[in-house]
């Protein structure tokens, strides 16, 4: 199949002179290219002049993720697009499982590898871990990662198995599907806008699959710190776009409510953490939903799921049932 490797940067010499090697290095069977969101560093002239195999598309601005890899691939041929941040280290033959399931199964239209720390290679990495999923109200949790809790790799999760979502620091969708689907959602900017595509893309049928015969490294926070205002912001209103657009008509607004209600929660608990900063994100984030509410509604396709969720509440479960790790969950 042919496969392109497409890795996102804005102003990242210094991620790309560390991770970019073992990409060029262990992917034979794929074009690599830079997707460059108008960097100011000499980031394009590094690649240029120590990578010539690989190719750069250049956008006109600095886009974010989801309109950035939108732009890109737009210049792009190929059958799979690997979208793959700039803080990952592959490994030797982590393309082939994942090409491999795309030639045995023409539904699964997502595929993730299995994500482990870059800073402590025995831990899964919080951005994905062993595959995603959410719970009634959105939350996301991963096999691996519940919230702040991360498991070690003891191979607990070596396996194949469905998904709900796949992590957008290492993501392979089907270019056909990508383009059926219009791509991510523009207005996400950064951050959630891969839970969004997977939840589109469950809507209309298709599977998104784990797959741990394939491994990379990731550092996460490299471009945007956990800590950051910002990703708080991105986060909040992220989340609740995605739930506008992707939950059924019938619990839609109870869903919403309920979700506005927890978010003010959790600015209480920042308040009592004296995370003063991002309290104001989460109010920031939620007057940009509701100027954002109308048009994203718009977007509804025909048909939402109703078996979307894998559990009714991860949060009654992480914090009042003590589940901390995926297998006691259910």
């Amino acid at each position: 199949m042919k496969l392109a490797v497409v890795i996102l940067n804005w102003n990242g010499i210094q991620l790309l002179e560390q991770f970019l090697p073992s990409v060029v290095k262990y992917s034979p069977e794929a074009t690599i290219y830079i997707a460059d969101n108008a960097s100011t560093d000499d980031s394009v002239t590094f690649v240029k002049e120590h990578f010539p195999s690989v190719q750069i598309v250049q956008n006109n601005g600095n886009y974010g993720f989801a309109k950035g890899y939108n732009e890109a691939l737009q210049h792009i041929d190929a059958e799979i697009y690997a979208l793959v941040n700039s803080d990952i280290e592959v490994t030797e033959n982590w393309l082939q499982p994942i090409i491999e399931t795309f030639e045995k199964e023409p539904k699964t239209a997502i595929i993730q590898p299995k994500i482990l720390d870059f800073k402590n290679k025995s831990y899964f990495e919080y951005a994905g871990a062993a595959g995603g999923y959410i719970d009634q109200y959105g939350y996301a949790f991963c096999r691996g990662r519940i919230f702040d809790t991360v498991e070690r790799d003891n191979g607990q999760y070596d396996d194949a198995c469905e998904i709900f979502w796949a992590s957008g620091a290492c993501f392979f969708i089907r270019s056909a599907v990508y383009k059926e689907l219009k791509g991510f959602d523009d207005d996400f900017f950064a951050h959630q806008e891969e839970i969004d595509l997977c939840w589109r893309a469950f809507n209309e049928g298709y599977i998104a699959k784990y797959n741990s015969k394939s491994v990379v490294y990731h550092v996460g926070g490299a471009t945007l710190q956990q800590g950051n205002p910002k990703k708080t912001y991105l986060n909040f209103r992220n989340s609740l776009l995605m739930l506008t657009k992707n939950l059924p008509q019938s619990s839609l607004y109870r869903i919403l409510f309920i979700r506005v209600v927890l978010d003010g929660l959790a600015g209480i608990q920042f308040l009592f953490k004296g995370k003063f900063a991002h309290i104001w994100a989460i109010i920031r984030a939620h007057f940009s939903f509701y100027s954002l509410f109308s048009k994203n509604y718009n977007k509804r396709e025909r048909f939402q799921s109703k078996r979307y969720y894998k559990l009714k509440s991860i949060v009654y479960k992480y914090y009042v049932n003590n589940g901390k790790v995926f297998e006691n969950l259910f």
